[in-house]
C-alpha cells in the first residue's frame, strides 16, 4: 500500500490546492486523493482526447475527485475544524453567492449574519496564515527523532495515542517484528500507542484499490499473527480497512 496519507501531510498548500504532487526526479504526478501515480512520457487518453501527465493528472482529479474544494470541504471536522454551517456557508461563497442570495438559499436568516460569516472566515484565514507559518518555523528547529509519524486521513480517532514520533515507531517494530519487518509480529499489545504502530505497519502488506475477501485478508494477516481476527478487527476499528456489511468484500479505506 503506497502511503498517500504520507504524501498529504508533507504536501505544500499550493499542492493540497491543486490536488496533486509533482517529483521531477521521478517523474512522476501523484493524486493525493487517491494515490494514482502519472508518470511523465506516458499518453494518457480520455474522451477521445490524449493527454500528457500534466495535464492528465488535473482531468483525472476532476473527473475522479469533481474538485479539490469539494474534496476538502467534505473532510471531517477533525481535520478542517469547520461545523456543518460553516462548511455549507462556505460551499455557498465558493459558488459566487450573494449574501441575499444565500438567505434566499438557506431559507431564513439575514444578510448581516452571513456578512459576519464572512467576516470571521477572512480573520481565520489570517490566523490560520500566520499559525502555519509559526508552526512551520518551530518544526524547522526540530530534530529528526522529534519528527511525528502522519496520521491517516481515515483514522476514527485522533487523541494522544497518535503522538507516535518516528524514533519512537521504530523502536516499536524492532521490538514487536524480531524476525525482520516482512516477518510475523511477536505478540500483540495492549498500549493503544503500540498498537496503532503495528496495524499502520501492517497495512504495507495490502494494495490499495484492491477488493479483498475475508479469505484472503485473513491470509495476510494470518502471517503476521495467529489471532487474524482481532487484527481485522482493529483495522476496521482504527479506520485502516474497510468492508462490506455482509463481510463479503474488503479494502483499503482511503
Amino acid at each position: 500500500m503506497s502511503d498517500v496519507s504520507e504524501l498529504f501531510w508533507n504536501a505544500s498548500v499550493e499542492e493540497i490546492k491543486s490536488g496533486y504532487v509533482h517529483d521531477s526526479a521521478a517523474g512522476t504526478y501523484t493524486c493525493l486523493v487517491c494515490g494514482e501515480v502519472f508518470e511523465q512520457g506516458v499518453i494518457y487518453p480520455a474522451d477521445e482526447v490524449l493527454y500528457e501527465a500534466s495535464r492528465y493528472v488535473k482531468v483525472h482529479i476532476e473527473a475522479e475527485h469533481r474538485s479539490m474544494f469539494e474534496y476538502l470541504l467534505g473532510l471531517e471536522k477533525k481535520w478542517t475544524g469547520l461545523t456543518d454551517l460553516q462548511k455549507t456557508l462556505l460551499g455557498y461563497f465558493h459558488d459566487g453567492y450573494s449574501d441575499q442570495e444565500i438567505v434566499k438559499e438557506m431559507d431564513g436568516g439575514s444578510t448581516s449574519t452571513i456578512r459576519n460569516h464572512r467576516f470571521t472566515m477572512r480573520e481565520k484565514e489570517k490566523q490560520a496564515k500566520v499559525l502555519l507559518a509559526i508552526l512551520e518555523l518551530a518544526g524547522s528547529k526540530a530534530g529528526k527523532k522529534e519528527r511525528f509519524v502522519p496520521i491517516h486521513r481515515t483514522a476514527t480517532m485522533v487523541d494522544a495515542r497518535y503522538a507516535i514520533t518516528e524514533a519512537e515507531n521504530e523502536g516499536i517494530l524492532k521490538t514487536y517484528f524480531p524476525e525482520g519487518p516482512e516477518g510475523p509480529i511477536s505478540s500483540f499489545p495492549k498500549k493503544e500507542k503500540r498498537k496503532l504502530a503495528i496495524l499502520r505497519h501492517l497495512m504495507q502488506r495490502f494494495e490499495a484499490g484492491r477488493k479483498y475477501s475475508e479469505k484472503e485478508v485473513n491470509t495476510v494477516l494470518e502471517a503476521a499473527f495467529h489471532d487474524y481476527v482481532t487484527l481485522r478487527r482493529y483495522l476496521i476499528e482504527y479506520g485502516f480497512l474497510d468492508r462490506q456489511a455482509d463481510g463479503s468484500a474488503y479494502w483499503v479505506k482511503r
